[in-house]
């Protein structure tokens, strides 16, 4: 698909976090996916590590082989021409050089960005502040080494970690590890959590630079978070479990009924789903 180099597509990527739209990342987890939204006039695609998981058939936290997970982010990407960002969790390292390894390996997917985040385990504690930085800033030395632009959002998980008392200390340790991961080479903080109006607002006003919010069910609407001064919004899971559901309530409605209602409302026809399909065959 298209001929736009990684570089151009890194580079389209990371202005889209500094211009006046707000950038809506419906997240993805196969090349399908990926079509629909770069035909529906998204500018770019973002995998979840969680919805590409579970679509396989194992949970979220590394428990699919990185050799799988390269395998699906290089058909996203290879599939349509706009940038792809690849959710690639804490990196699949313990260490440095493991991780530099993953990162070239993320990059030969043909990605414009990554997402890395600072979880251990989750619901753990997380990783020192210091030790992160020095993470990011390797996978920042490795992409520049190939004169890449790799655009980081660096996930902050205080909101999902068990080790602070209260929704303030939350706050104030993401904003000390917002500040630390630009510095170390992050373009995007991504604190990961509530998406309500305080704590978007507060955030917001003291995280100098491109964010991210997570668009779960109860957050605030796409409006209110662009007038807050949101840069990106992203959905995690939360697409692909809405169509597990509906996965989910087909099957139980033709064991207890029969009925074909269930699958035939709102179906695309063979000729709507084909549009977004390759029709050559798997070289």
């Amino acid at each position: 698909m298209g001929n736009t180099s990684q570089k151009e597509k890194a580079r389209t990527f990371l202005s889209l976090h500094s211009d006046q739209k707000l950038l809506i990342l419906p997240n993805i987890w196969n090349p399908i996916g990926a079509r629909i939204l770069e035909a529906k006039g998204y500018t770019a695609a973002a995998t979840a590590s969680a919805a590409v998981s579970a679509s396989l058939g194992f949970e979220d936290g590394e428990k699919i082989r990185l050799s799988t997970l390269l395998d699906v982010i290089t058909r996203i990407v290879r599939s349509v021409d706009i940038p792809v960002t690849a959710d690639i969790e804490s990196g699949y390292a313990d260490s440095i050089p493991s991780l530099r390894e993953t990162i070239r390996q993320v990059i030969d997917c043909g990605v414009a960005g990554i997402n890395i985040e600072d979880s251990i385990e989750e619901g753990s504690a997380l990783r020192p502040v210091n030790t992160q930085c020095e993470r990011i800033a390797a996978v920042r030395e490795v992409a520049e080494q190939q004169g890449l632009h790799l655009v980081i959002n660096a996930r902050i998980d205080c909101f999902l970690s068990g080790h602070f008392q209260n929704s303030q200390e939350k706050i104030e340790e993401s904003v000390v590890r917002a500040k630390a991961y630009a510095g170390a080479g992050a373009d995007c903080i991504y604190p990961i959590g509530p998406g309500d109006k305080d704590t978007v607002t507060a955030l917001r006003n003291r995280i100098d630079g491109p964010i991210n919010v997570l668009a779960s069910a109860g957050a605030e609407p796409l409006p209110v978070l662009k007038k807050i001064g949101v840069n990106r919004v992203s959905f995690g899971p939360y697409v692909f479990r809405s169509c597990l559901k509906k996965f989910a309530d087909i099957a139980d409605e033709l064991r207890g009924s029969g009925s074909y209602a269930c699958f035939s409302r709102n179906m695309m026809t063979r000729d709507d789903a084909n549009v977004f399909l390759n029709h050559e065959k798997e070289k």
